[in-house]
């Protein structure tokens, strides 16, 4: 079988079952990791949830809450998740990505732990663009310091760049004010999105009182 034929059956059969169960037990291992990384089970995490329009960041969102991905149409404002476990509240605030919406996310910066930041790796047309908006995010004052998440999602497209390459084109290495992560992954078939939340809520800050 063809890596292609692989990749249009994987996503097939992801429609198909709407990705019920897995999310399920990838978040169940998320709260899991809160619960051990988490001094104060009162803090509430605030993640902010950025990219383009078209990146994915609604398909992440809504694996992240075990529900159906098998109709998604684009966010036109924000869509926000909340999950509760033994005191722990994660919210996720996922805001739409184009261009007209854009200048609103600076509504959002207030008090965010955490940003991810979603790029379609099999878009490269657009690598210039995404690389620019993410640079004028990370120049913002209310951004400062806060650990960034770079989801390279699509990667179940025989297009999608590497990682490595996608680093390379929104010059990754200059960042030097927060500790920052580049996950390959792939919001359809949920592969490695568990992977980039384990090492997010890693670094969660500590927030001070």
């Amino acid at each position: 079988m063809t890596s292609n034929a692989r990749s249009k059956r994987q996503r097939e059969r992801a429609l198909r079952n709407g990705s019920k169960e897995a999310p399920l037990l990838r978040m169940a291992g998320l709260l899991s990791v809160l619960r051990r990384l988490k001094n104060s089970p009162e803090q509430e995490v605030r993640i902010l949830l950025l990219g383009l329009d078209n990146a994915g960041k609604t398909t992440i969102l809504k694996q992240l809450a075990s529900e159906d991905i098998s109709h998604i149409t684009p966010t036109q404002g924000f869509n926000i998740k909340s999950v509760q476990s033994q005191g722990f509240k994660l919210n996720v605030w996922d805001i739409g990505g184009q261009r007209k919406i854009r200048p609103y996310w600076r509504n959002y910066f207030e008090n965010t732990d955490l940003l991810i930041y979603v790029i379609d790796s099999s878009d490269r047309k657009r690598f210039d663009e995404t690389a620019q908006e993410l640079a004028e995010l990370l120049d913002e004052e209310k951004l400062n310091m806060v650990p960034l998440l770079i989801f390279a999602n699509k990667q179940d497209m025989m297009t999608a760049a590497t990682a490595a390459e996608i680093a390379e084109s929104l010059n990754l290495h200059t960042i030097r004010d927060r500790i920052w992560q580049i996950q390959p992954c792939s919001a359809l078939t949920a592969e490695g999105v568990q992977d980039g939340m384990v090492w997010l809520c890693r670094n969660i800050p500590t927030r001070k009182k």
